[in-house]
């Protein structure tokens, strides 16, 4: 069985003077992800690995999740970027499958299109938002249009 858990990054800076690819967090966005990290805790989810976008608020994000829950330095692939989803399906086809349960920090709305055409389940992915999804498979290049379970979703709004 593989396990996904997909995290948008949390509330970014719209301030001028930066480019999409470096806009920071927020104070309200770095507090988002202290929320959302103690919520994995408390519901004992923690994956095995990270992946990341290499985007400043993606960074920043996966950095705060990875250490809080004990996590190796994320992997980060500039193929995660403003992906559409057929960009984010193709990484996810190529995860190391001798990882069973990965986390994947990226940007919407490919994480909303992606977890749709998975699960077949709309959520509104807000900043800081997480999405777990099991997939009765032992490969991650096996997934496929509704193949996976939504079994977990939370954002800092609830």
């Amino acid at each position: 069985m593989k396990k996904l858990l997909f995290i948008r990054h949390a509330k970014a800076t719209h301030d001028t003077g930066f480019t999409d690819f470096e806009r920071p967090l927020t104070k309200k966005g770095l507090a988002q992800c202290d929320v959302m990290v103690n919520r994995l805790i408390v519901n004992n989810i923690k994956p095995e690995q990270m992946v990341s976008s290499p985007a400043l608020r993606t960074v920043t994000t996966a950095d705060v999740f990875t250490k809080g829950l004990g996590l190796p330095t994320a992997t980060y692939y500039p193929e995660i970027y403003d992906a559409s989803e057929s960009a984010l399906l193709k990484v996810i086809y190529h995860l190391d499958d001798q990882y069973d349960f990965i986390a994947l920090v990226g940007h919407n709305p490919g994480i909303s299109q992606v977890l749709y055409y998975l699960s077949g389940e709309y959520r509104e992915v807000t900043t800081c938002a997480l999405a777990l999804m099991e997939f009765n498979t032992e490969s991650w290049a096996e997934l496929s249009e509704n193949t996976g379970t939504l079994t977990y979703f939370d954002s800092p709004k609830d």
